[in-house]
């Protein structure tokens, strides 16, 4: 969705990010939603090698995902959480004010629809929670730092209080 994408450049650029996380932020879904269209290859041939290590980053499928059918949910979350741990916390604004968005978005819906909402998505509520607790954390294992987190950090109390 167009809004998402602006929403994730908006405060990538309000959190102090460079142009290239700016580009980054409207490209982050690129590699795992659109593989057919845009690659790693591609992303790096157009805005360099920074932005496709950021899109990369920001991506939970593997580097050689094309299209098609992707690991199951939570596999794939596991992997993406473990490997941000270890990730340089120069590359993960783009990512953080992702889950920002996501959260903001959900506890909209969550108030709008209730638990209703949670039946949207391939992963029931707990999950849903065990995520983005999960990326909290591990942020912070990799060392980033600044308001992007802590909002999110606010966001998912509130998203796990709401929830509750």
């Amino acid at each position: 969705m167009l809004a998402h994408l602006l929403a994730v450049c908006a405060l990538v650029q309000l959190d102090g990010g460079a142009e290239e996380e700016a580009i980054a932020g409207l490209l982050h879904d690129a590699l795992e939603d659109e593989p057919e269209i845009a690659t790693a290859e591609e992303i790096e041939r157009r805005f360099g090698s920074r932005v496709r290590q950021i899109v990369q980053i920001s991506s939970d499928t593997p580097e050689e995902y094309r299209g098609g059918r992707k690991a199951p949910w939570k596999e794939r979350k596991a992997k993406y959480l473990e490997h941000v741990r270890h990730s340089s916390p120069d590359l993960l604004r783009v990512t953080v004010a992702d889950k920002v968005d996501n959260v903001r978005a959900l506890l909209a819906d969550l108030t709008r629809l209730g638990d209703a909402l949670w039946t949207r998505f391939n992963a029931p509520k707990p999950e849903q929670l065990w995520y983005y607790r999960g990326a909290l954390d591990a942020y912070k294992s990799a060392g980033f730092k600044g308001p992007l987190l802590a909002e999110l950090e606010r966001l998912v109390i509130e998203l796990e209080r709401t929830a509750a």
